[in-house]
């Protein structure tokens, strides 16, 4: 991944909550393999409406040059890491409409971090660092 300051929606940045990504690495040959995950939010959209997205993206490579530090989020980012598959959204919200979790606790929870993202995008909530990107540099 690759960290940027400048937000392109096109880029299909992240928000990653840093204290959040858990990970598993082994050698694989002369090279070692990622499994790991972390809490994130990121904005999406889809006929002409910006949504607000909570999940988890996954973070993985299996060819790997060296072993990743794994008590050093940034290490863990800027590694090589593959991103095909994006976020695993656990909910979302249009300004209008939310999708997601059923437990009322859990909406609530989501929607106060989902909202302010739309009243002022692009907006990394408190408690995420961004923007992060799969792409390379354009």
């Amino acid at each position: 991944m690759r960290r940027t300051d400048r937000f392109l929606i096109s880029q299909k940045p992240y928000a990653i909550a840093l204290d959040t990504i858990t990970g598993d690495q082994h050698p694989r040959g002369d090279r070692h393999a990622f499994s790991g995950r972390a809490t994130a939010v990121w904005y999406r959209r889809k006929q002409g409406v910006t949504r607000a997205c909570i999940g988890e993206v996954m973070l993985w490579s299996h060819y790997l040059p060296r072993p990743l530090n794994l008590e050093d989020p940034n290490d863990i980012l800027t590694a090589e890491l593959d991103g095909r598959y994006g976020g695993d959204c656990h909910g979302r919200w249009d300004g209008e409409r939310y999708w997601g979790a059923q437990k009322p606790e859990t909406m609530e929870v989501h929607l106060a971090v989902l909202r302010p993202m739309l009243t002022a995008d692009p907006i990394i909530p408190a408690g995420f660092d961004g923007w992060w990107t799969f792409q390379g540099a354009r």
